[in-house]
């Protein structure tokens, strides 16, 4: 999944304001641990504070018992990749955006090696839909990999 291959561009900063090692993934279970735990993120520059801040409200908050370490954060994730690809961004444009709001850094390869993923997964999802009859589903799939696609 696109979520295993992101990186925190801050996560040193976070790992000096928390006091322990932590990953620079910005989805494994320890980072995602820190940045729900409270720490004290007024003493971080304005930036990366609302880079973090932008990063917990889009990803993090959830209902579910076990958040953050749900997988809802993944999701919403590659959701998010999906919805900027269909938004018309390309993988580069894709890549600085993230960087921009969440200080999130992912290779353009990644993003583009994600997206054709998902394509594949949505032509499966698609051909199983026209075999049960469902044309409804298999049109909204194909609508969908256009958008992924152009």
């Amino acid at each position: 999944m696109i979520a295993d291959r992101a990186r925190f561009r801050h996560a040193k900063k976070i790992e000096r304001l928390a006091g322990y090692r932590i990953p620079e993934l910005a989805f494994s279970g320890t980072m995602l641990e820190t940045l729900s735990s409270r720490i004290d993120y007024d003493s971080l520059d304005y930036a990366v504070r609302e880079q973090i801040l932008a990063f917990f409200d889009a990803f993090l908050r959830c209902n579910c018992r076990d958040s953050p370490l749900c997988g809802c954060p993944e999701k919403k994730f590659a959701t998010k990749v999906l919805e900027l690809r269909m938004n018309g961004l390309d993988h580069r444009q894709i890549g600085s955006y993230l960087l921009d709001e969440y200080g999130i850094e992912l290779f353009p390869a990644d993003i583009l090696s994600f997206l054709e993923e998902s394509v594949h997964v949505l032509e499966a999802i698609a051909d199983v839909a026209r075999l049960q009859g469902r044309d409804v589903l298999a049109k909204k799939t194909g609508d969908t990999i256009r958008l992924i696609e152009r």
